[in-house]
């Protein structure tokens, strides 16, 4: 079943919950270094299953989405009320490699990026907070909306590492 544009938006949007979204995105790197700083990289690239990504994929798209992240609010700041392209994040995985990707350079590359958009939001006016971009699939969504998104999104992919990566029960 595939998911729609509101279905996903709530989906994601419902990670943050109660919780202060910029902080989420202020640990996210370092929660992603400690869950798979002690784990060998071929475990990393191990997939749970032959159609999911493994930790490595996660982490590698995180990266991405980052850059696709900090392009989108900075185009937004310059021209509100453009056009945002959406991707295709399974052709960006194949055509990026996110299969043989260093997971841990890929930590480091999305903790750099993330700390500039971050400076970048701390920035921002109340004002800017409020301007908006054209999603393709989503429509009109602020910086403050892709600012929880993108929140959002850091919590499940993270969680999802977590559930790849426990210990299988013992019994």
């Amino acid at each position: 079943m595939t998911e729609t544009a509101q279905q996903y938006i709530q989906r994601i949007t419902a990670y943050v919950e109660g919780k202060e979204p910029l902080t989420i995105q202020a640990a996210t790197a370092r929660v992603l270094a400690q869950l798979t700083g002690a784990v060998p990289a071929a475990t990393l690239r191990t997939r749970p299953a032959p159609e999911k990504w493994s930790p490595a994929e996660i982490i590698a798209h995180l990266a991405d989405a980052e850059i696709v992240t900090a392009y989108r609010l900075r185009w937004v700041l310059g021209a509100p009320g453009s056009a945002i392209a959406a991707y295709d994040q399974e052709a960006w995985a194949t055509s990026g490699h996110y299969r043989a990707r260093d997971p841990r350079q890929c930590v480091e590359q999305f903790r750099c990026v993330r700390e500039a958009n971050l400076a970048l939001l701390e920035s921002l006016t109340r004002e800017q907070w409020q301007l908006y971009g054209v999603h393709s699939e989503r429509g009109r969504e602020t910086i403050e909306q892709t600012v929880r998104m993108t929140a959002g999104h850091d919590l499940g992919h993270v969680q999802q590492i977590r559930h790849i990566l426990r210990p299988p029960e013992v019994g």
